[in-house]
């Protein structure tokens, strides 16, 4: 995700949560495919994981990168963190151990999802070449430990870092080793998106299987194919894996409010600071009764960034996310 949400209008009813992510009904002829790629960046001597900081550094590539495409930049603390296109809707950010990410722009066709694609990836060279980066495409780093990967400076990375050792036993590995590529699709309808949801959810292991890409852990066969959906089975149950309810009767909006509201919370932004607000209940949140803001209530921009800190194999917003590909070279996604 590039940009955390910003609107800081009090919510004051459940209603207002539910018609968040009913506003992403749209009609057929709106309909748009957004892609999210994702991919690991090394030194092209010595095949060492890049710092942010320094001449060759990924803080060095988003301004190349800046100055390439002439997108806004998107900063934390003087650090440039990530790019938007006002214009177009795309957006390049940073995973917490400096998986380089595009989040495309919705696009009509698979085709201009391609076109997309390629374009990034050649100005990505363009830009990292010189610096001395190259990147895979594979769905986890297959020779660098934990201890190797850099930090990068991003405030809601901290907080999820500290949190992930207390709920599972894989969560630092996703953050720092793991890389995806994601669909995102549209609804028409309260139906459709249930439809599209389950067919949807069926589906991500067969995806897992057919993206296989994350065979090895520090230069050693894991005994994996995928790795990569063995670490999310072991990360934090309490917002990953299949969403079972989704198949049962009565699913909707309103079932999957409930089901986030009591998906424990990372974070509460305010301005630039991240507030650790981690295991406790956006429910709690909701009534007056996190203990880090006691009284307050949440926002717009509070519930739109912790949809986005639930991990489902299908993540719904206002759209529809297949999460169950490993990072894969080109050729494969072709």
């Amino acid at each position: 995700m590039a940009r955390d949400q910003i609107d800081m209008t009090p919510l004051q009813s459940r209603d207002e949560l539910v018609a968040w992510l009913e506003a992403g009904v749209k009609p057929e002829s709106e309909f748009r495919i957004g892609t999210e790629h994702e991919k690991t960046p090394f030194t092209l001597e010595g095949h060492q994981p890049v710092p942010y900081e320094g001449a060759k550094g990924i803080g060095a590539l988003l301004e190349g990168m800046k100055l390439l495409l002439g997108w806004e930049p998107i900063m934390e603390r003087g650090n440039i963190i990530g790019l938007y296109d006002v214009t177009g809707g795309g957006a390049i950010s940073l995973e917490p151990g400096g998986q380089f990410e595009l989040s495309g722009a919705p696009v009509e066709t698979v085709h201009q999802t391609q076109s997309e694609l390629m374009a990034h990836l050649a100005q990505v060279r363009e830009i990292a070449t010189p610096l001395g980066i190259g990147f895979l495409g594979l769905g986890m780093t297959p020779s660098w430990s934990r201890a190797q990967i850099p930090v990068m400076p991003k405030g809601r990375y901290k907080i999820m870092r500290n949190y992930m050792p207390k709920v599972g036993k894989y969560g630092l590995d996703m953050m720092f080793r793991t890389c995806t590529v994601q669909t995102n699709l549209d609804f028409s309808s309260e139906a459709d998106m249930v439809k599209k949801l389950r067919v949807s959810l069926a589906l991500q292991p067969i995806a897992t299987a057919l993206f296989a890409n994350s065979p090895f852990t520090e230069g050693k066969p894991n005994g994996f194919l995928s790795f990569r959906s063995e670490i999310w089975r072991d990360t934090d149950n309490a917002r990953s894996g299949m969403v079972p309810f989704a198949f049962e009767d009565g699913m909707g909006f309103e079932r999957y409010v409930d089901y986030a509201l009591d998906v424990p919370m990372y974070f509460v932004k305010r301005g630039e600071e991240y507030i650790d607000v981690s295991g406790s209940s956006f429910r709690d949140f909701f009534a007056g009764k996190n203990a880090a803001l006691p009284g307050e209530r949440p926002t717009l921009s509070d519930w739109a960034n912790h949809l986005s800190t639930i991990f489902p194999e299908v993540r719904l917003k206002r759209y529809l996310e297949m999460r169950g590909a490993d990072g894969v070279p080109w050729g494969r996604l072709a």
